[in-house]
């Protein structure tokens, strides 16, 4: 999954962990940098983070990744750490995901309109079978897959660039298909 919402919400999960301040030496500064290994609160592992923009590092865990906010971490002695353990933060991540699976599935109905990520429109949804979802568009449609959609602020979006969803039908005519990774 993208960094999105869900992932925000997940890392906002993250510091409502009940207990002490999430940076567990207050004095110590932290840098959060790419490729550091980040501990929990019983110094066991919790994965790695992928990069650093501004004040928001992704952390990955488990091939799950969740934006944490830099101020988090605080200074452990093998590296820096979160006051959270990794069973908790993959639990939150986990409901996370189906919270977010619930809600795309829900709006995933006929007729529903869909849009990109940038909120250009797409479409109207022409029919659901199983994960197969097929979208009209102008004189066509494209067929996505379940997991190709999201919900974010409340609306139904296609987690693919409008030039792809306009190469995959040219590709195919007036109907293209898209696998989960956006190409053909």
């Amino acid at each position: 999954m993208k960094f999105n919402k869900l992932a925000a919400a997940a890392a906002l999960a993250i510091a409502a962990v009940p207990g002490a301040a999430l940076a567990q030496d207050a004095g110590a500064t932290v840098t959060a940098t790419a490729g550091a290994t980040v501990y929990g609160n019983d110094g066991m592992e919790i994965g790695t983070i992928e990069s650093v923009e501004g004040e928001t590092a992704i952390l990955v865990v488990d091939g799950m990744k969740a934006p944490v906010p830099t101020a988090a971490f605080g200074a452990g002695d093998n590296g820096p750490t979160v006051n959270a353990t990794k069973a908790q933060i993959v639990g939150m991540l986990q409901a996370a995901k189906q919270q977010a699976d619930a809600a795309r599935d829900a709006a995933l109905v006929v007729g529903a309109d869909v849009a990109t990520v940038k909120g250009m429109p797409i479409g109207a949804i022409k029919s659901v079978e199983g994960d197969n979802i097929v979208v009209s568009h102008g004189e066509g449609a494209v067929a996505l897959t379940r997991e190709q959609f999201a919900v974010v602020d409340q609306k139904l979006v296609a987690l693919v660039a409008m030039a792809d969803i306009m190469a995959a039908m040219e590709a195919q005519g007036t109907t293209g298909t898209m696998t989960a990774e956006g190409g053909q």
